[in-house]
């Protein structure tokens, strides 16, 4: 199983726009990235996002180049403060390739979690728009296929 953990791309400041949309930076990385995604043909069955308009914006834009046969949608548990352990427990149950669009500090928390058992162990250093694949074998260990961030693609 791969797992795609997307942190959502740069969003405009809250005092700017309490809904924090993406920013102009923000859409022009989600270009490279999408068009990274495309090429090496990432196929999920679904692309999940926390709801907030940042994560859906970049789900939906990451929805147009990424196989996806369930589409994308909102659901809980990614939210920044939510606890990981609730989507470890999901993913123990998941053999589809999943992509998770969501926030920090939840997503470090969830790697920290997948991959050494401690949610408070830093193990990836998320970026706005970055895109981490971690796979998980069949003895249900996880660890990082490889990592993009949109600063690589230029």
């Amino acid at each position: 199983m791969e797992l795609y953990l997307v942190q959502h791309a740069e969003a405009k400041a809250k005092d700017e726009d309490p809904a924090r949309p993406l920013s102009e930076r923000g859409w022009e990385s989600l270009e490279k990235v999408s068009g990274f995604l495309e090429g090496v043909g990432v196929n999920v069955v679904r692309i999940l996002h926390s709801g907030k308009l940042r994560a859906r914006q970049t789900a939906d834009k990451l929805g147009e180049v990424v196989g996806s046969s369930e589409g994308v949608g909102e659901t809980d548990g990614l939210a920044p403060l939510d606890d990981p352990r609730i989507w470890g427990e999901r993913l123990t149950e998941e053999s589809d390739n999943v992509m998770l669009v969501g926030h920090l500090p939840h997503l470090s928390r969830l790697s920290g979690l997948l991959i050494s058992g401690d949610p408070d162990r830093k193990v990836i250093e998320f970026k706005n728009g970055g895109v981490v694949c971690l796979e998980r074998n069949d003895e249900g260990i996880w660890c990082v296929g490889w990592m993009v961030i949109p600063e690589i693609l230029d």
